[in-house]
């Protein structure tokens, strides 16, 4: 289950039975495209940097713009970013 103050990323899912680890990609990229800085705290503390870094690096959901930010956040070459290619 997800904490209240993330649900509103989440507004089109049951968020009472949602399970965040079971479906870390979806849950990283939502974050990671309209958490706010409290969201990415708790997302930071939730997954591993690994984690975090493989979606940035494979899943093209995420936009252009929240693509290069956290790109450059996580030290990862542009060309590496799936978003980006």
């Amino acid at each position: 289950m997800i904490p209240p103050f993330l649900r509103p990323f989440f507004w089109d899912i049951n968020t009472e039975s949602f399970e965040p680890h079971a479906y870390p990609d979806y849950t990283i990229e939502r974050i990671l495209e309209l958490g706010t800085p409290e969201a990415v705290t708790w997302l930071e503390n939730e997954f591993s940097k690994d984690e975090i870094k493989s979606v940035i690096r494979n899943d093209g959901r995420l936009s252009p713009r929240s693509a290069t930010f956290w790109a450059l956040v996580y030290q990862i070459p542009n060309h590496d970013v799936a978003s980006l290619r």
